[in-house]
């Protein structure tokens, strides 16, 4: 994947476990095999998004197969529009600890699409565990309001449940590129918000309508099925990595997280755009 500086925006070249501009700002590769491009100066906290808890926690739910199935049709929708760019640059926005991103690697070089990947979050402990899944993605430590790639750079993007930037989305995606966007549905996860509050309140969140400035809507679809939780543990990890678990109290935790069983639904939305 070709990376600018995030100093100066200069081309950075590597060699070996380092990179540098034509400016000589560099950056040295992690011990766990990531590029830390995000400045000390662009962070709003000391230790920004997801802390190693939630990070744990994230990894723990989605390794047990809740949410293969939203993962296997992003992994068809995302092959199927590159599968005739010859060697697709991708970027997933987001990438948490990178699960959504490995599995869409493997999935490519199934189907014979050889991309250049890339997984970004603006998580440190994130990034380090999405190290641990592959050494053939390029992992980064970035923000996504500036994320370190060229200009118009980008054949796919992909952001999955993490925040919309539209102008700063449009500017490393080519003209006719693809964006795709997973958001949830009104039922998802609708029986664990039941446990929380009193009342369910519905998004009025609009991705089209957010994006339109810089993409058009071309597709959209709902992956809906239901899932089953048969431990106490694995209703904890779900609650540790969604912000619904970060708003309860702790006898509201202590009282969900003693259910031993709880029947969830899996309720997504999964958007195509195009860059005008």
């Amino acid at each position: 994947m070709q990376l600018i500086c995030p100093v100066c925006a200069s081309s950075l070249y590597q060699q070996e476990r380092n990179l540098r501009c034509e400016n000589n700002h560099s950056f040295d590769a992690a011990r766990q095999g990531y590029w830390n491009l995000l400045l000390a100066h662009k962070k709003r906290s000391k230790d920004p998004g997801d802390n190693p808890e939630m990070v744990q926690a994230r990894r723990a739910f989605l390794s047990q197969g809740h949410y293969q199935a939203l993962s296997n049709r992003i992994n068809e929708l995302a092959t199927q529009a590159c599968k005739t760019i010859e060697a697709p640059r991708i970027m997933d926005m987001g990438c948490g600890e990178g699960y959504y991103t490995e599995r869409l690697s493997e999935h490519l070089k199934t189907a014979g699409v050889c991309a250049d990947l890339a997984g970004l979050d603006i998580s440190k402990h994130a990034v380090k565990a999405a190290c641990n899944r592959s050494k053939q993605i390029t992992w980064l430590v970035a923000s996504g309001a500036n994320a370190p790639v060229p200009e118009h750079s980008l054949d796919l993007q992909l952001v999955l449940f993490s925040r919309l930037m539209p102008e700063a989305l449009a500017r490393t995606m080519k003209p006719g590129s693809t964006l795709l966007v997973a958001w949830p549905g009104e039922d998802h996860l609708r029986e664990l918000r039941e446990q929380i509050y009193s009342q369910i309140r519905e998004s009025q969140f609009d991705p089209a309508e957010t994006l339109k400035d810089y993409f058009t809507l071309t597709s959209v679809e709902t992956v809906n099925t239901d899932f089953h939780l048969n431990s106490p543990e694995q209703i904890s990890s779900l609650l540790a990595m969604t912000p619904h678990g970060q708003r309860l109290n702790q006898s509201a935790r202590d009282k969900i997280c003693a259910l031993k069983t709880l029947d969830l639904t899996l309720d997504v939305k999964l958007g195509l755009f195009t860059r005008l």
